[in-house]
């Protein structure tokens, strides 16, 4: 069973139908007692970090969410929901974020004639090219091409502590961590839900899991 976390701020129906799409059964979730009754975890989102962190508080999703990892369950989160993994954010100074990856979620500073925000296809770059500890072997992107393209919809990047967490970046001006793997915790800043069948060969291995 995969469920969906339903906190108001995220595409819950797109991504539950590309789910669906792979056979595999989904519970769409707003209450923590629901959480135990799966194996995996998804959280969305689209939107502010600071109002979704404050839906997480409201419903009591921080906590079940949080023990849900520490028990070696499989989550992912997607765009918005990959960023609450982390401890802060420069959208919401002062408001901590789940904490499960160390590091903070930066806004993009670009030049000129870089429009923020990143809106659009772009292409994924296994590992952390130039650093020498490129994750290359990230199970969700087994089978995935280097230079895949996916969609993007992001005003602001992840920033881990530790690049060993990056699995995969991308390019805008400068590269971005566009997929992180910590244990059994992954994040994709894009959404594999808009991203065809690159999108839908991950969330496959992400079912297989």
């Amino acid at each position: 069973m995969i469920g969906i976390i339903d906190y108001g701020m995220g595409n819950i129906h797109s991504v539950q139908k590309a789910l669906e799409s792979t056979g595999v059964k989904v519970l769409v979730i707003n209450k923590p007692e629901d959480i135990q009754e799966c194996d995996k975890l998804i959280l969305p989102g689209v939107g502010a970090y600071k109002d979704a962190m404050q839906e997480l508080s409201n419903q009591g999703l921080v906590k079940a969410i949080t023990d849900f990892i520490r028990q070696d369950k499989v989550f992912l989160g997607i765009c918005l929901g990959m960023q609450l993994l982390f401890d802060s954010s420069d959208e919401a100074i002062g408001v901590k974020g789940l904490g499960i990856i160390k590091g903070k979620v930066k806004r993009f500073f670009l030049p000129e004639g870089f429009k923020v925000p990143h809106m659009g296809w772009n292409q994924l770059n296994r590992g952390v090219r130039g650093k020498g500890s490129a994750v290359d072997d990230c199970p969700l992107l087994k089978g995935i091409e280097d230079g895949a393209y996916v969609y993007f919809c992001h005003s602001y990047y992840c920033a881990p502590k530790d690049n060993r967490v990056i699995a995969a970046t991308a390019e805008y001006s400068k590269d971005f961590c566009a997929v992180a793997w910590q244990d059994n915790c992954f994040g994709m800043q894009f959404h594999p839900e808009k991203s065809q069948d690159v999108g839908l060969k991950i969330l496959r291995n992400f079912v297989e899991l």
